[in-house]
């Protein structure tokens, strides 16, 4: 049997939507939203009949049925830690979205669940996420962070990096469940993580913690002098948070986060931009390195993917440092459209059990 399924990733100003039968997709299309019109809601959670308004509209365009559907994914949000895999959505997972101390925020990718199951339930078919950030398999040794009253978080890109994960492992003629890899996105933020048969082991926090700085964040720092910083006067803890997380790293030095402009400035022989580049991509390979220590150097690939992975000097200069402790596969960026189909897919045809939350 076929299965059709639908995926919906909200961002901030736009909402990616895909109609995929099997590993098939029928459409792809990019919803544009104007800030304005957004800010009318009051609140992302509020904006969620009206994107599911549009995406409706944009099925009914491209000729696709909603009874037509055997399943509606949505991006996950920022939900209790959980497993990797496909979850039901229920009203104990809207509540969670809908309360944002557990974070300290709502992220747009919250909207994800309300609009499935806002699509799925007058269908009664089952709406579910997948690999949401907050995919937390860490070993409990991963979480000693050096002082009692905090706790070393999971928090990654995990939708990319454990759906390639599955596809490099198919590659390599393993079951993704006995795979022992290194997996790396690289976008406005970067997330390196430990794969040990299967389950993200341990992983650098990919918004504000450990790991590298990226285009947008600023990675680990000196304690030290963020103390200072955080006591300067200069900063509320709101605009100090935005600036590590939004407008730090390559944003910091070289004010954009941009790999195409930056590799321009590099081609037209600005030192300093190399220089800032190298160094991101010296604090990736570190974090690869770390991360087979994790594995015992036991390490069957390594695999990139994220926009910066389409710069052959990003992919060059870190292989150059990581290519003795395992092959190198590059998955030029995102795969999140097909990720969230596909973890439909996988309990549509009986592969995989659908997961409770609570759990």
């Amino acid at each position: 049997m076929t299965y059709r399924v639908l995926a919906i990733n909200p961002g901030s100003t736009s909402t990616k939507i895909a109609v995929f039968d099997d590993n098939t997709p029928l459409f792809e299309k990019t919803l544009r939203h104007d800030p304005a019109e957004l800010d009318k809601f009051g609140g992302i959670i509020e904006q969620y009949d009206f994107r599911k308004n549009l995406v409706m509209e944009a099925m009914a365009e491209n000729n696709v049925s909603p009874e037509s559907l055997h399943a509606v994914v949505g991006r996950g949000g920022l939900v209790r830690p959980v497993s990797g895999g496909t979850w039901k959505i229920c009203e104990t997972m809207l509540n969670d979205l809908k309360d944002p101390t557990r974070w300290g925020r709502i992220h747009a990718s919250n909207l994800g669940a309300f609009i499935a199951k806002a699509i799925a339930d007058p269908l009664n078919i089952p709406s579910f996420i997948v690999d949401p950030v907050v995919v937390d398999e860490f070993d409990d040794i991963a979480r000693i962070s050096g002082i009692p009253e905090i706790e070393r978080k999971s928090l990654l890109h995990a939708l990319n990096i454990r759906y390639i994960g599955r596809l490099l492992a198919a590659e390599l003629g393993k079951d993704y469940s006995e795979a022992n890899l290194i997996g790396v996105h690289m976008g406005g933020g970067i997330s390196v993580a430990a794969i040990k048969n299967g389950r993200v082991v341990d992983v650098n926090n990919a918004l504000l913690g450990m790991g590298p700085f990226s285009p947008q964040r600023a990675g680990a720092l000196p304690i030290g002098d963020l103390i200072d910083m955080a006591y300067s006067g200069k900063y509320t803890k709101k605009e100090l948070s935005n600036y590590l997380s939004k407008a730090g790293g390559m944003m910091a030095y070289l004010g954009t986060d941009s790999g195409i402009e930056v590799e321009k400035r590099i081609n037209a022989g600005d030192e300093y931009a190399k220089k800032i580049h190298n160094a991101m991509c010296y604090q990736v390979a570190k974090e690869i390195g770390a991360c087979a220590t994790v594995l015992g150097g036991k390490v069957d690939a390594i695999y990139m993917s994220g926009g910066l992975v389409f710069n052959a000097s990003v992919v060059d200069f870190i292989r150059d440092r990581v290519g003795f402790i395992a092959p190198l596969y590059i998955y030029p960026g995102e795969k999140e459209m097909e990720a969230l189909s596909q973890g439909g897919v996988r309990v549509l045809s009986g592969l995989e059990p659908a997961l409770e939350y609570p759990y």
